[in-house]
């Protein structure tokens, strides 16, 4: 699947935003992928997980125990790709402001593959694997649909994405003035009661 046909699913379903957003990071952007949109259609998600999938079997990871998905946002790439790979899926989620893996048990030296919808800085992949490594896990790489960062952002992994597309982001203190002239939203995840 090509970074164009990526993005025409993104773009099809209204998913690709304008505005001024306040990213999960804390980084400002002119530009917001809002997944959701794209997760509310199966037939399109499948597309997508499927080639995810594949480009994982490409990478040559061996023996995979398990795929991983980061809460809120990677819980449904995650399913979806697994369930191409014929693996079982668990998810991390925050309990006391760190990733954990509530719900599952993991013995050490399992080998899991992290799958994230949309990457910009990193972090929710980097949280994973710590909580990861914390159980002697073996994280082979890390996945997602979309890499904001172009492939800059440190994620602490082999990072495997499905399409790059570089979209601008800002320190605050670095926000264009047309962008500062537009009033802030912060449609993301994180901090989600």
């Amino acid at each position: 699947m090509t970074r164009d046909e990526v993005l025409d699913i993104f773009r099809g379903c209204g998913a690709i935003l304008d505005g001024h957003f306040i990213l999960t990071s804390g980084l400002r952007s002119p530009t917001f992928i809002q997944k959701a949109r794209v997760f509310m259609h199966a037939d399109k998600t499948e597309i997508l997980c499927s080639a995810l999938a594949q480009k994982i079997q490409q990478a040559n990871l061996g023996k995979i125990d398990y795929v991983v998905g980061p809460a809120v946002g990677g819980i449904i790439p995650a399913y979806e790709v697994s369930r191409h790979l014929k693996l079982p899926n668990v998810w991390v989620e925050r309990q006391d402001g760190k990733f954990q893996l509530r719900r599952f048990e993991m013995e050490p030296g399992s080998r899991v593959v992290i799958v994230e919808d949309i990457v910009t800085t990193g972090l929710s992949i980097r949280e994973t694997i710590a909580s990861l490594e914390e159980l002697g896990a073996d994280v082979l790489a890390a996945s997602c649909l979309i890499d904001r960062s172009a492939g800059k952002a440190d994620v602490g992994a082999r990072l495997i994405a499905l399409a790059e597309y570089e979209v601008p982001a800002y320190r605050v203190e670095d926000i264009p003035p047309e962008l500062a002239a537009i009033a802030p939203i912060k449609p993301g995840s994180r901090g989600l009661q």
